[in-house]
């Protein structure tokens, strides 16, 4: 069996692109309040990565140092992030409860506005090896 293409027509790539954000905040300054939120993500409730599922991210992984959080997240290229923020909460209440209450952990890094906690990092510097 032989396949041909039309002059110029490709394959179709169904694999989907990916762009990664990276945010970072910090955790209140109270040694109490640290071990409470790591025992927190620890057991991440059902629903609010069912609400992640349903938005339509790919990834989502934190890191910490003491209690400097850096959160990396891969979404669909273009995908706009308010948005599926809103779609993740919008999946149950307790999505919502969940935000609630790890913003009482939270607090900005230097620099942001007041009332701001997580802040979008920039990238500066890449090395690829392709």
């Amino acid at each position: 069996m032989a396949f041909t293409m039309c002059k110029g027509e490709g394959p179709k790539s169904t694999i989907p692109k990916y762009e990664e954000h990276v945010f970072v905040v910090n955790i209140v300054d109270n040694p109490e309040k640290l071990k409470e939120y790591l025992t927190y993500h620890s057991h991440v409730w059902p629903e609010v990565e069912a609400g992640f599922k349903k938005a339509g991210y790919e990834r989502i992984a934190l890191y910490r140092f003491d209690k400097l959080i850096v959160m990396t997240v891969s979404v669909p290229e273009g995908a706009n992030l308010d948005q599926m923020g809103k779609l993740a909460e919008s999946y149950s209440p307790k999505c919502a409860e969940w935000n609630a209450l790890m913003n009482t952990y939270q607090q900005g890094v230097s620099g942001t506005e007041a009332g701001q906690k997580w802040a979008e990092t920039k990238l500066f510097y890449q090395f690829k090896r392709r």
